[in-house]
């Protein structure tokens, strides 16, 4: 169905629920999936995404930051939410209205979830860092730490976690080392009966079986991207966000014609070139000019001349381009496709950031 908007983009959510299954999948039956929907869902909407990822079969759902999980809760999911960082000490109150459950890797936020609390007992979970060294305890201090939380009134610790720094290199010996660190920590400290432990994240549920533990935290996953080029025959994900646009005006230009900001393109020849009404502040990087290339009626274009704020050129060369037409800068259309990764390759960055990075601003189409 075709709508007006002359920029969007096109989340679809039968492609978040298989994405989910497929990696369901690859876990024993026992062990659980959290999905990861914070950055407002990596860019594709937070509520949208993780109502779609519970009906894939997600147990869990993690944030990073209170309002994120005010959010879900304010769209009516009730499934436990983990707080995947502590939050400032003045937002704990908050966070345990919500039923949020926190992660707690010092003293004094567990001391102010502790006072916080009103009737109910708040399981926690203790992340401790095994190498990513961002945040976590410190493993010599693990035991303190646990002690500290058992001897506070209110509070239960209900899982232990780490965090990968490595694991989409399947060849680095890296995850091996913070792995067998986590397991010593797991087996030695004095943890509850039933604590959930959880370490892997999208790539190790993929590639990586000892580390699927209780529970896998995926993120970039579910959203159809790979993690890892190496594991793009390991599990069937397809991409669940498209960005779409349509041409807002053609004009045909002499030789010799330089384009837009800065003067940066030059036409070798006479050639129509269309206007695109998407630019850096919807994020489209303007790292892209000149360099970019996007889809127009199953054709690739270059992005011709420098990306401004809410546009961009294409040189179409001689070929018919009318108005209204609808351009794919992510997505699919015929058989071409432009990626998220391929334009992170060409910005030396990673999919992640291509697809966090479109602006709110960007209306958000749900399909399915």
């Amino acid at each position: 169905m075709r709508n007006d908007l002359g920029l969007w983009v096109e989340v679809d959510l039968a492609k978040v629920r298989s994405n989910v299954a497929n990696l369901k999948a690859l876990l024993n039956p026992q062990t659980r999936l959290l999905a990861v929907v914070k950055a407002n869902g990596y860019g594709h909407g937070d509520a949208a995404v993780a109502a779609a990822a519970i009906d894939g079969g997600a147990e869990w759902l993690g944030v990073a930051r209170v309002d994120e999980g005010a959010s879900l809760r304010r769209s009516g999911i009730t499934h436990p939410i983990l707080l995947l960082a502590e939050p400032p000490i003045g937002l704990v109150k908050r966070a345990v209205e919500l039923e949020l459950t926190p992660t707690i890797y010092t003293p004094a936020i567990a001391q102010e979830f502790s006072n916080s609390r009103s009737y109910r007992e708040i399981t926690v979970h203790i992340k401790v860092d095994t190498g990513m060294h961002r945040y976590g305890v410190d493993p010599a201090e693990i035991d303190l730490v646990l002690e500290r939380v058992h001897s506070l009134d209110g509070l239960r610790v209900g899982g232990l976690w780490s965090h990968f720094a490595v694991a989409d290199d399947a060849l680095d010996p890296f995850t091996e080392v913070q792995l067998e660190r986590f397991l010593h920590i797991s087996e030695s400290a004095k943890l509850p009966a039933q604590t959930l432990l959880h370490m892997g994240n999208s790539a190790a549920a993929i590639s990586f079986p000892k580390a699927h533990f209780d529970m896998v935290r995926t993120g970039i996953a579910i959203y159809g991207i790979y993690p890892s080029s190496q594991l793009t025959d390991k599990v069937s994900l397809e991409p669940v966000m498209e960005l779409k646009s349509r041409v807002g005006l053609v004009k045909r230009h002499l030789k010799g014609e330089s384009l837009s900001y800065g003067q940066r393109y030059t036409l070798g020849q006479d050639a129509n070139v269309a206007t695109i009404p998407c630019g850096y502040a919807d994020g489209l990087s303007r790292a892209l000019s000149n360099r970019g290339e996007v889809l127009v009626r199953g054709r690739r274009y270059r992005i011709c001349g420098t990306i401004t704020m809410d546009h961009f050129l294409i040189d179409v060369r001689d070929d018919q381009v009318e108005i209204g037409d609808e351009v794919v800068i992510i997505g699919r259309q015929g058989d071409e496709q432009i990626t998220a990764y391929e334009l992170a390759e060409r910005l030396d960055t990673i999919p992640y950031e291509i697809v966090c990075g479109v602006n709110s601003r960007v209306p958000r189409i749900y399909l399915n």
